[in-house]
């Protein structure tokens, strides 16, 4: 099982951001809901503030080069690999041999199809997803999907969290780790808000820093572009940074390795 030590007492490279910019975080969110933000910047870390880069690619990525992707400095990459319990990225088994290939520390995730059985999706992915004791921790993506041609559906809280449960256990007995749980705003504050706090945290939040948007919630992994521009790919890619200087990401690893 993977043991993730909370950001609040270990993360100590990060204290300085806590006195020097996190202590106006209840400004800056006022500031913001005002619409009057533009201090905000000089108030909240930025990406730039984090040592450790990563991103989550897919088949829309198209053939990636990862050993230029290595050598630009990324640290980390989620790949995709299902959906529901049908669907598997038609990329995923390329990107993963290679990203592994290519010496950077990988994972997988599942995007949650609100109409398929929770069952059926946790089984899919543990047949498509190699148990690979080096990888990084499963990753199960949450959000709400208004926009989808053949699933809409958006759930009640209570129901969205025993489905998210299931798939979570099933993914921590299949491989050891405890998985990480992706989510955006909106679903966070519908479902994930004060629950679930024992799941390592992978946030979206593109447009500021996660704690005007999550509060005190705590992250250990921010998306904060969907535009970024990395050697080795063409076109857009995930960035994501991670809550922890370059010693505890050593440590993040080698607690994600050893299960």
């Amino acid at each position: 099982m993977v043991r993730i030590h909370r950001a609040s007492s270990t993360f100590s490279s990060l204290r300085w951001l806590s006195s020097a910019k996190l202590g106006f975080a209840g400004f800056a969110l006022a500031l913001l809901l005002a619409g009057c933000a533009g201090g905000e910047r000089d108030l909240y870390p930025t990406p730039a503030d984090f040592q450790i880069h990563g991103i989550d690619v897919s088949k829309y990525q198209g053939d990636i080069n990862w050993n230029e992707v290595r050598n630009s400095g990324i640290k980390f990459v989620w790949i995709k690999a299902t959906e529901g319990g049908d669907y598997l990225d038609n990329k995923f088994a390329q990107n993963w041999a290679l990203a592994k290939q290519a010496g950077i520390p990988h994972g997988a995730y599942h995007f949650m199809y609100w109409c398929r059985p929770a069952e059926e999706q946790a089984q899919w992915f543990i047949e498509n997803v190699p148990k690979d004791p080096n990888s990084l921790p499963p990753v199960l993506d949450v959000e709400w999907n208004p926009m989808s041609r053949t699933c809409p559906r958006r759930v009640s809280s209570e129901v969205a969290r025993a489905e998210m449960k299931i798939i979570l256990d099933a993914m921590e007995r299949a491989y050891g780790k405890k998985p990480v749980i992706y989510t955006s705003v909106d679903f966070y504050r519908d479902v994930l808000k004060g629950e679930l706090t024992d799941y390592p945290m992978w946030v979206r939040c593109v447009k500021t820093y996660p704690a005007a948007i999550y509060g005190s919630r705590r992250w250990h992994f921010w998306q904060h572009s969907a535009h970024a521009h990395v050697p080795g790919i063409r076109g857009n890619v995930d960035e994501n940074a991670f809550y922890g200087s370059p010693r505890e990401w050593r440590a993040f690893l080698m607690t994600a390795e050893n299960g």
